[in-house]
């Protein structure tokens, strides 16, 4: 480790993440995420503008975080102030933050169109601010805005703004890609020039990702020679996002080329926890997770295809470039149409269902697999369904209750307000150890009361689903016209923090979402049976 050169993560997912189009962060929010995130080992994490509104002032009123070090976000001091006269800058100087990440534009185009300043007093205001903040024992970082484009443009003006924050004394000059246009052999000639007159060990990366380069870019950086990667968690951003740190990590942690060579505050342990961490992010946005997404993603280890898996069985790196228990997630060998005997073996011992190769009912359940694919069910993408189509066919699945009916019906009116409103009612029987059970409820929409209803009443079975919620719902129309095959797919939880999808499948959209309903609350059952 003593011969490795340090590498310096920053996160931003707290401001610049924050201009995600649809993310609004609470107080609560950013608290939450700010200690999310410092689990990683992260070495920076900005928390925001103290000054600029009443969410900001609050979260700065004390450090929020342990390990990283709490980092205040702002414009350096406006031209025509005094340092001790511009509310910005006293803001940021005053907070609990002990470092301060300066923002200043840095294309000479953009400091008189945007700000409509001279030049010289933009170079002014980036080393007095930086003065600034070193006298109040802060430690001061500037954000070169519109680096690369003010290169190309105008290099020396661009460099004369990186020479200006090393002169004041800076302990790091980030060089951001603000549009996210610059490719990565661009940043790695334009990082080697600034590297003349900055040294590595004070320069950084501020990448977008708007031609999808944002990781290849920090990583360019890294290779010209800056010392600093500036990202947010799962690549949240304006526009397109920004860097994502949640494949930057593993990439320095796991890949030879620069675990060889760096040394980052993230380790093993921190690792091991990315996934969780990744999807507890997206659980707070409110959003599902990429299942794409490299590294953390449901499917980055999945395996759909029976050659691929029968390959995999005996040797996983066949399709693994790293162990998926690496970043805490966990290989997923799929079924579908091209499914073949390899793939059920591996997805039934998944779910600690053992069945010999030889087994005759293999043939049936592979059958069975394909034929309902062939009707639009889609296993590999729900496979707590999967799981019990399989316990079905090999006689495995224990029997809860029977639905003997179920009804829905909706009603537009208007309420004591006189508020048009529109609500749902359900009706479900079910009938459980040869007692017929009825419930009624209301909901915001027909699935909603379903679930409800369902739920309502399963009598000795209700003690065990009370911590089953429902977190997504998608509906797919898998061909034309108002009497459409309708594919759903529900994501469900519960306590234990495990998440599984189950499939329906019909003409009807509610039939359609009442079978995926019922597969979910079966699923819980079975997990939650005594053995």
């Amino acid at each position: 480790m003593a011969d490795k050169e340090r590498l310096y993560l920053f996160d931003t997912t707290l401001r610049d993440g924050a201009q995600t189009v649809g993310v609004e962060f609470s107080l609560d929010d950013k608290i939450a995420v700010a200690k999310l995130i410092d689990q990683l080992g992260i070495d920076y994490i900005e928390g925001g503008f103290p000054g600029a509104n009443p969410v900001d002032n609050k979260f700065f009123e004390q450090n929020r975080t342990k390990n990283a070090i709490f980092t205040a976000f702002g414009m350096t001091k406006r031209a025509g102030r005094s340092v001790e006269n511009d509310p910005g800058l006293q803001s940021l100087i005053s907070s609990s933050a002990p470092a301060i990440c300066f923002v200043a534009k840095a294309w000479d185009h953009q400091v008189k169109l945007a700000l409509g300043i001279e030049p010289e007093e933009n170079l002014a205001s980036i080393s007095q601010s930086i003065r600034a903040a070193i006298a109040a024992d802060k430690q001061s970082l500037l954000d070169c805005e519109h680096f690369f484009d003010g290169f190309k443009a105008n290099p020396e003006y661009a460099l004369a703004c990186v020479s200006a924050a090393v002169e004041a004394g800076a302990r790091w000059i980030v060089l951001c890609d603000t549009n996210g246009g610059t490719l990565p052999r661009e940043i790695e000639r334009i990082v080697a020039e600034v590297i003349k007159i900055c040294p590595g060990e004070k320069l950084g990366i501020h990448a977008h990702d708007d031609t999808g380069h944002a990781v290849a870019n920090s990583l360019a950086a890294i290779n010209a020679g800056a010392r600093h990667i500036q990202g947010t968690l799962n690549g949240i951003g304006e526009r397109c996002g920004n860097a994502n740190l949640a494949t930057i990590i593993p990439t320095l942690l796991l890949k030879e080329e620069y675990s060889s060579r760096f040394a980052i505050t993230p380790d093993e342990k921190n690792l091991s926890q990315l996934t969780r961490i990744s999807r507890a992010f997206d659980d707070l946005l409110n959003r599902a997770p990429d299942r794409q997404a490299p590294y953390v993603g449901a499917a980055a280890f999945a395996t759909k295809a029976g050659i691929h898996a029968s390959a995999q069985a005996k040797d996983p790196a066949s399709y693994e470039h790293v162990a998926p228990e690496a970043v805490g997630n966990q290989r997923a060998i799929m079924v579908s149409q091209q499914a073949g005997k390899s793939n059920l073996i591996i997805a039934l011992k998944r779910h600690n269902i053992s069945v010999e190769k030889s087994d005759p009912r293999l043939d049936g359940l592979l059958r069975q697999v394909k034929e309902r694919e062939a009707r639009g069910y889609s296993y590999d993408g729900a496979d707590a369904s999967f799981a019990l189509l399989a316990r079905r066919k090999l006689d495995m699945l224990p029997h809860f209750f029977d639905v003997e009916s179920f009804r829905t019906s909706i009603e537009r009116r208007h309420n004591a307000k006189g508020e048009l409103i529109t609500m749902s009612e359900a009706v479900v029987k079910v009938r459980i150890d040869g007692e017929l059970r009825m419930s009624v409820a209301e909901g915001n929409g027909p699935v909603n009361a379903l679930d409800s209803a369902l739920r309502k009443d399963l009598g000795k079975y209700s003690g065990r689903i009370a911590d089953l919620e429902l977190v997504d719902f998608k509906v797919r129309i898998l061909n034309g016209g108002t009497g459409a095959i309708t594919r759903v797919l529900i994501e469900s939880r519960d306590g234990s923090g495990e998440r599984w999808y189950t499939i329906g499948v019909s003409a009807n959209i509610i039939d359609a979402s009442f079978e995926a309903l019922h597969e979910s609350i079966t699923y819980k059952l079975v997990k939650t049976a005594k053995t």
